[in-house]
């Protein structure tokens, strides 16, 4: 029963993302090409809110439930991490159509190919986990 609001909140999320459309294969495949502004209206609404979200905790506005100050560590400087990591997250939002979030939200309309892909994604994150401390960080 605790984490039964995580539950409805996450169901809750994934009928928003399916009735937007976010979700959409075309949708996305559109963005890619260039073609629809309404992925990227999405993506930059969740950008300007998260930046005024962001500003408002730090300002003190914005507390957490329990009425603590929210903190949000510095990332440390690195151009060419972002660029390759973001390339590569790129890459496979392109190919399968759907990024991390979504792909669980795919799997619970039906499109059961989707095991295939979450397969891969655990076993990409695992594979990174053996390596992170070989790689240039």
């Amino acid at each position: 029963m605790k984490f039964l609001k995580y539950l409805l909140v996450g169901i809750f999320f994934g009928i928003v993302l399916v009735k937007s459309e976010a979700v959409s294969w075309y949708r996305i495949y559109e963005m890619f090409r260039f073609q629809s502004f309404h992925m990227y209206g999405i993506i930059g609404t969740a950008i300007a809110s998260g930046i005024l979200f962001l500003q408002a905790s730090k300002r003190g506005w914005i507390t957490s439930i329990k009425g603590s100050s929210i903190f949000v560590p510095k990332k440390e400087k690195g151009v060419i991490r972002y660029i390759v990591g973001g390339t590569i997250f790129g890459f496979g939002w392109a190919l399968i159509g759907a990024c991390p979030g979504p792909m669980y939200i795919l799997l619970g309309t039906g499109v059961w190919s989707m095991i295939i892909v979450i397969a891969a994604a655990i076993l990409g994150t695992f594979i990174y986990g053996v390596l992170k401390n070989k790689l240039p960080h």
